[in-house]
């Protein structure tokens, strides 16, 4: 099967044309580029574009045992979704670029579609063309997602200002979860890489080969991916994907969804993009820490993160008991450390007026949506504070404004790493 039959192959009869006539398209996959209507104004507000691209790397974001064929193709057009709705816009039109490895034949190819497609339908996201070629090694996934935000309403890093308050529209923490548990189940080296536990020397992050003599990738500290080359392969040594059936049986199946099939929070986007009140926004791609420092930064001022507002999953912390037990770790600061530093989980991290919240905090209810304030904005450099109950006998860190008041806790602010999953950290 040549590369133009693959194509054909991968994505004839997915979108009828009517449908892609409503999403604007004029003209989609099978000439040498794409046409595209300019949407009109809606409601009397012109419209602007919203463009993001971003890319899966095999054995860096994903591998057979963590990810099905069809999970791959979900989360790679997901990614994008979620960067649209981070500034407040609705996604429209993707375009989806593929290098392919011998060991991707046509039939898995497919399936990744089958996987993207489902993605393409649940939010409304025209495919309407990309690029093909093969790939010596590993499969490389590129989605570029164009979407569109009225004019002036698009929601950026830079809004934030003292008094603000930082909220956060789900669970964080999850899709870290997930990948740990489903590292441990299919047999990934993980050596001492718990989520969130500072990046190993190189001797450290070398690849470990098991005892049939495959390599397998370590994790990253931070966020637990798959970052290290495996030569050998998962897929050359025949490992599968651990099923879905084994995690439900494990009561892990909350987390191994939200890593593989995240949801990004395109309802609550627009919700927030039509109230006003939001002054910035990002979302939960790379960790919660990392996500917050960029707000801070972006806005010259400084994040403060109240530890017993972070909203905590119960799958979360029921894995987290078990998989302290396994590694010797206090479960509660290993669910904090996934939630700090795990991201991917595309939730959406911002902050909105004090006089804002309330109102939000309603309209997100009506919706049957969750909106959680977990923090404020206060004056000073950027900088991101954990502020949290101070151990008895004190402890590093200052002292929190709520704190040194009679018949009141005393507070402590821990700062907070610029850490997250960072590509080039090391380099």
């Amino acid at each position: 099967m040549d590369e133009f039959a693959r194509i054909r192959h991968w994505t004839a009869g997915r979108q009828s044309a009517e449908w892609l006539r409503s999403r604007g398209v004029v003209l989609g996959i099978g000439d040498d580029a794409a046409v595209v209507e300019t949407p009109a104004a809606e409601d009397g507000e012109a419209l602007r574009w919203v463009m993001a691209v971003d890319t899966m790397v095999e054995t860096v974001h994903f591998n057979a045992v963590t990810m099905d064929d069809e999970d791959i193709g979900y989360k790679a057009l997901a990614a994008n979704v979620s960067d649209i709705a981070a500034m407040g816009g609705v996604p429209r039109h993707a375009l989806v670029s593929v290098s392919v490895p011998a060991s991707f034949g046509p039939e898995r190819m497919r399936r990744l579609y089958d996987g993207l497609y489902a993605c393409a339908e649940r939010y409304g996201v025209a495919v309407i063309g990309g690029d093909t070629t093969s790939s010596p090694a590993h499969l490389v996934v590129a989605v570029t997602v164009a979407g569109t935000v009225e004019a002036g309403r698009d929601l950026r890093r830079s809004g934030a200002r003292p008094g603000d308050a930082v909220f956060v529209t789900g669970p964080v923490g999850l899709s870290a979860a997930g990948l740990h548990w489903l590292s441990a189940a299919g047999g990934l080296a993980r050596g001492d890489a718990e989520a969130g536990g500072g990046r190993r020397d190189d001797a450290e992050a070398e690849a470990r080969v098991d005892g049939a003599g495959r390599t397998a990738a370590p994790l990253s500290a931070e966020g637990m991916r798959p970052h290290a080359e495996a030569p050998a392969g998962a897929v050359a040594a025949g490992r599968t994907a651990v099923p879905l059936s084994a995690a439900e049986a494990a009561g892990t199946a909350a987390l191994v969804r939200a890593h593989r099939r995240p949801e990004p929070s395109v309802r609550a986007a627009r919700l927030l993009a039509g109230h006003g009140g939001c002054t910035s926004l990002n979302d939960v791609s790379d960790g919660l820490a990392s996500e917050a420092w960029e707000i801070a930064e972006a806005s010259g001022a400084a994040i403060v993160l109240r530890e017993e507002l972070l909203p905590r999953a119960g799958s979360l912390a029921s894995y987290a008991v078990s998989a302290g037990v396994g590694s010797g770790r206090d479960a509660a600061s290993l669910a904090l450390d996934w939630m700090l530093y795990g991201g991917e989980d595309y939730v959406l991290l911002g902050t909105a007026s004090a006089s804002a919240c309330e109102p939000l905090r309603a309209l997100f209810n009506r919706e049957g949506l969750p909106f959680y304030v977990i923090g404020g904005v206060e004056d000073g450099p950027a900088a991101v504070w954990l502020e949290r109950a101070a151990a008895v006998g004190g402890g590093q860190g200052r002292p929190g404004k709520l704190g040194g008041k009679a018949g009141k806790r005393s507070m402590q602010r821990l700062a907070l790493a610029k850490r997250g999953y960072n590509h080039f950290a090391d380099a």
